[in-house]
Formats: structure tokens, C-alpha cells, sequence
């Protein structure tokens, strides 16, 4: 059963996640040819910018969307190589941006379908880890849920938060040896 400080929770992400990707999650509603923009850009400073972003502020999109579409030059991360670079860029051009998109637009019907789980909580061990620079981590009200009590609630099986420092949303890139780690010696205990 979810109490009034974890429903109040659930609707600053909800409201958090519902602004930040406003603009995305109405794209093939009220904005037509953002899939046939990207196509059209140069993917791997697409990708970059996703990647490597090391600022733990949701992203906006711009009112000018053109300027979306021409993220600044990047400079690879010691964890990231342009070989990998190259080949997320050629499943993204192979495929398209429809499918992230998609994922977007769905936030809503997802919410839907998942109703039937709402209060449920997750009772097996957890160790949850977070980058410092992650941008979900910085949403308004997320690092006070996961430190002050809300996530515990939820999460009752929750054993440890790591919140790991310089490290943005993909941390198991970012700091494999140390993710691994983390996994083995969580998992070793069982």
C-alpha cells in the first residue's frame, strides 16, 4: 500500500519525468518529422552528447529544435572508444530513432499497463548503485526518496545505496571493474 509521502513520491517523478520529456512524448502527436530530422544529422555527435554528458541537470529540449540536432563537438571519454561509438551510431542509423522515441511516447500507456502492480514492493536483496552525475539521480526529489526513507519503503529487500562519484548514467561503462565488483561481492553473500 503506498502511503501519502510515497504517492507524493511518485507524482514529483511522475510530474519530474512528464516535464522533462514533454516535448518528446508529444513528437508524432503535435510534431511531425522528428524521426526523418534525425536521420538526417550527424548520429555519432547525437550518441555523444547522450553519452557523455556529464551534467547532472535534466535535459530540455531547446525551443529551436535545430539546435538539438547540432550537439557541439565531442571528446571521447578513456571509457568509451570511437570504435564503440561507430557502432552504436550504425545500429541507430540502420534503424532509425523511432524506436527511442517510441519509448517516450509510451510513458502514459506504460504507467497504464503497470497499474496493477502499484504498491507492490520489491522484497529480494537489492543493492541499488547510482552515478552522482546520473541526471535521473538529480531529478527534484529523487535523491531525498532514495536517502530519506521512501525507497526503503518500497524497496524493503533494499541492503545498500551506493552512489558513486564523477560517474554519470552509464555506469557500467563508465566504471566496469567496479560494477562488477560491486554484483560479485553482493551476489557472493548469498
Amino acid at each position: 500500500r503506498i502511503d501519502s509521502n510515497d504517492q507524493r513520491h511518485i507524482q514529483v517523478v511522475n510530474t519530474c519525468v512528464t516535464s522533462q520529456t514533454a516535448s518528446i512524448s508529444n513528437i508524432g502527436k503535435d510534431e511531425v518529422g522528428w524521426e526523418e530530422e534525425f536521420a538526417n544529422v550527424d548520429t555519432k555527435r547525437q550518441l555523444a552528447a547522450l553519452y557523455f554528458n556529464r551534467n547532472p541537470k535534466a535535459p530540455m529540449l531547446p525551443k529551436d529544435y535545430s539546435k538539438f540536432f547540432n550537439p557541439p563537438p565531442y571528446t571521447l571519454p578513456s571509457w568509451f572508444t570511437e570504435q564503440d561509438l561507430d557502432y552504436f551510431a550504425s545500429k541507430y542509423r540502420a534503424t532509425g530513432f523511432r524506436g527511442p522515441f517510441n519509448y517516450y511516447r509510451c510513458f502514459d500507456r506504460n504507467w497504464e499497463l503497470c497499474a496493477a502492480w502499484t504498491g507492490s514492493k520489491i522484497t529480494v536483496p537489492v543493492k541499488f548503485i547510482v552515478g552522482d552525475l546520473d541526471l535521473t539521480y538529480a531529478f527534484p526529489g529523487t535523491k531525498e526518496y532514495i536517502h530519506g526513507g521512501g525507497f526503503k519503503k518500497m524497496v524493503p529487500g533494499l541492503e545498500e545505496v551506493v552512489v558513486m562519484e564523477g560517474v554519470a548514467h552509464f555506469i557500467n561503462q563508465e566504471k566496469p571493474q567496479e560494477i562488477n565488483n560491486h554484483i560479485f561481492n553482493f551476489i557472493n553473500k548469498f
